[in-house]
């Protein structure tokens, strides 16, 4: 069997997919993309075919190896994204041909069902508490939010005070058999981040994630980490197990590698069992498609110390096109329960509706993240 093209597909909301082809007629789809920048992975995509192109599909360690390690200039979001879209079709490439879900080539399930999260409101959220009833009421046993919007390097008490009542008013809906994640974006200072997870201890979130910058955690995550018992959780912007070890000396309870950056299904994995060295927990980031959720769960379901998994369906991005829409069949992301079924289908366990995204693909998108800035003009965090 061999690689005889790779296709790539710009699709709504703000996605990318990448499908290869065998000479066997064996096709396999990834998700390379960075949110924002996904024209960027798309040329990093299509430059990095040429090392795979003609070769063996099932050789899916030596190809991870050659497309990370085989330029000088490696790693990165673009590269690393690039690559991981890669992982992922030729992990589903592997179990078509052997009639096997990836999560039995991987060792076999270690659970039956894995607990996935919702998300609430948007960068600023309102009416808190009818939206965390919403996922209550849809059967969710957890939800995400953020509690601000940009945050001054030393916030004022009202500030503080605001981002805090947000947090209490989601807790009040889920009482204490329901959990509450909270992310921070990266939007704190270390010390604004020191002192406002002491302030949520009483709101008792399953973690806090990304409270400050990946660019500082190498030098303040401890700081942050040891500062309260609230769990810490960071990874979407680390793009390797070489990126997370630091954070893990750090201390944080949680990693969040997403499967569309971090070097796909293969990296993933890795990162995992460098997590259960330190006792900390796998959280996956994928607030993406379809394609990056379902590696992502095949994943979860073979690793012991996986947590909750991040999804999007009915997620604030997905304007006009939601998770399920380019699925043939769409029983794979009904959840029941805030829970996933165990994936049973060969390769990532989902059915691509080819020709539903060879028509999104006409229109493409152009997404890009908000800019924001504070009060005075300053750049703010988003």
């Amino acid at each position: 069997m061999k690689i005889t093209g790779i296709e790539t597909f710009l699709v709504a909301p703000r996605w990318l997919f990448l499908k290869v082809s065998t000479d066997e007629g064996v096709s396999g789809w990834g998700e390379p993309v960075v949110e924002g920048r996904a024209g960027s992975v798309r040329a990093a995509v299509h430059e990095l075919a040429e090392l795979v192109v003609g070769q063996d599909p099932l050789r899916i360690e030596d190809h991870w190896q050659v497309l990370r390690r085989a330029g000088f200039y490696r790693g990165g979001p673009v590269l690393s994204s690039a690559l991981s879209g890669f992982d992922h079709a030729l992990w589903d490439i592997a179990g078509k041909v052997r009639d096997a879900p990836v999560h039995e080539l991987l060792g076999g399930p270690v659970r039956d069902r894995v607990r996935v999260y919702s998300w609430v409101g948007g960068d600023r959220p309102s009416n808190i508490a009818e939206a965390v009833s919403a996922q209550v009421e849809a059967g969710f046993t957890a939800v995400k939010m953020n509690v601000a919007g940009p945050l001054t390097p030393i916030a004022t008490p009202a500030e503080a005070a605001a981002a805090v009542a947000r947090a209490e008013e989601a807790r009040a809906v889920l009482g204490p058999d329901r959990d509450l994640a909270i992310d921070f974006h990266g939007r704190a200072s270390p010390a604004m981040a020191r002192r406002l997870v002491r302030m949520l201890e009483d709101v008792q979130p399953m973690f806090v994630e990304e409270p400050v910058v990946p660019e500082l955690q190498g030098s303040t995550l401890a700081s942050v980490v040891s500062a309260s018992t609230v769990p810490i959780a960071v990874g979407e912007r680390l793009y390797s197990r070489w990126d997370i070890k630091p954070a893990l000396d750090a201390g944080v309870a949680v990693v969040q590698p997403d499967p569309a950056h971090a070097g796909g299904i293969s990296e993933l994995r890795r990162i995992a069992s460098l997590a259960e060295v330190y006792g900390a927990q796998l959280a996956p980031h994928c607030p993406l498609g379809p394609i990056a959720l379902a590696a992502s769960l095949q994943v979860a379901f073979a690793t012991p110390n996986f947590l909750i998994q991040e999804q999007s369906l009915r997620m604030h991005y997905n304007v006009g096109t939601e998770l399920v829409h380019y699925l043939a069949d769409t029983a794979p992301f009904d959840f029941v329960d805030g829970h996933a079924s165990r994936p049973l289908g060969p390769g990532l366990g989902i059915e691509i509706d080819e020709a539903a995204v060879r028509r999104a693909a006409e229109t493409g998108h152009a997404w890009r993240n908000p800019v924001w800035r504070h009060d005075d003009g300053s750049l703010a965090e988003w």
